[in-house]
């Protein structure tokens, strides 16, 4: 039985494979930018997708103190 599998690509760059495994995708990154998610399996290819999004998005730093008296100013 042949295996599916397919590039993934990210903003127009290939950052690694998919492969069906039971269960799901397993992905496996060519970039260090999605190295957290190598390794895991998804259930489906959209679900992956969602993850890269989610792991590309800039992490938003807390508020502190400081800031909310500056922004109500």
């Amino acid at each position: 039985m042949p295996s599916q599998r397919f590039a993934v690509e990210f903003d127009r760059r290939t950052v690694g494979i998919a492969v069906r495994v039971p269960g799901g995708f397993m992905f496996f990154s060519s970039s260090d930018r999605f190295r957290a998610l190598d390794g895991r399996t998804f259930p489906r290819a959209r679900a992956l997708e969602r993850e890269l999004k989610r792991t590309a998005r800039p992490k938003r730093r807390p508020r502190t103190a400081a800031s909310r008296r500056l922004s109500t100013a």
